[in-house]
């Protein structure tokens, strides 16, 4: 399979439809292909003003198990372990390492419909994401330590940020697997739906995210992910300094003109 195939990306208005698209291994995303893929997809929508929000799925039956734990076998195989410890220090930085990081600084919204199992890095991909739904037979599990190593993409930092810390050291370290249900009762997810309307939904709550207007959706989102980290302090100014941008743009003057007309507003990202 070519690299090109690897993501399947499909326009819907707005709205960017990315697929990890290896079913037949359940869509890993550690190999350096896909990751490839997937970063070149991400990186050319938030490129893209008129992209105004992305959908994230997988093909198949998962919506990603995770590492290639074939590759992982044989060190030195072509996978993320090398014989050289070193080296496999190198394969991450610049393997799968990049996935939270572009994350992190991606400014189009991403919605995760998580279909089927999100293993280990798989999980933690789907916790990259802002908003995650789950369809019914969806299955989560942070498992790193049952294969004898430690969450190696940022699983850490981020599932904590999500359920927090008590929930996230109890599912890392002991390693289990949940159901939608309990991912949606510890706030893993936001949404369980049945599996037939899964990417549906997902579509849906990227089409409301759409018709907003994209500056301003893409500065709030980058005000939340700034807010992660940051202090009370440094938000406000941030969020004084992108509001002075907002109140600049024709599509704050649309919405103001729309309301006082008492008419759907028409945003054109201007």
């Amino acid at each position: 399979m070519t690299a090109p195939d690897i993501v399947l990306a499909e326009r819907d208005g707005h709205v960017l439809i990315i697929t990890l698209n290896q079913p037949e291994q359940r869509n890993p995303v550690s190999d350096d292909a896909m990751v490839d893929a997937l970063c070149a997809a991400l990186e050319a929508a938030d490129r893209d003003i008129d992209v105004r929000a992305v959908v994230l799925t997988g093909a198949g039956t998962a919506f990603s198990a995770g590492g290639n734990l074939k590759a992982m076998q044989v060190p030195g195989s072509g996978g993320l372990r090398a014989t050289l410890p070193a080296q496999t220090r190198r394969n991450y930085r610049y393997g799968i390492l990049r996935l939270p990081t572009l994350f992190q600084a991606l400014e189009v919204p991403v919605v995760a419909a998580v279909n089927g199992a999100a293993i280990g890095a798989g999980s933690d991909l789907a916790c990259m994401c802002d908003i995650r739904i789950a369809g019914a037979s969806a299955v989560f599990a942070s498992s790193f330590v049952k294969l004898g190593i430690t969450p190696g993409d940022g699983g850490a930092w981020l599932l904590q940020r999500i359920v927090g810390f008590a929930k996230a050291s109890e599912l890392i370290l002991t390693g289990e697997t949940i159901d939608a249900r309990e991912a949606l009762r510890i706030g893993l997810v936001s949404q369980v739906v049945p599996d037939g309307e899964l990417l549906e939904r997902a579509r849906g709550i990227a089409r409301a995210i759409a018709a907003n207007p994209p500056h301003a959706t893409r500065m709030s989102k980058r005000l939340l992910r700034e807010a992660q980290t940051a202090s009370l302090p440094a938000i406000l100014e941030m969020s004084a300094a992108m509001q002075g941008l907002a109140h600049a743009t024709a599509d704050n003057q649309e919405a103001l003109d729309a309301f006082v007309e008492r008419r759907a507003p028409v945003f054109r990202g201007e």
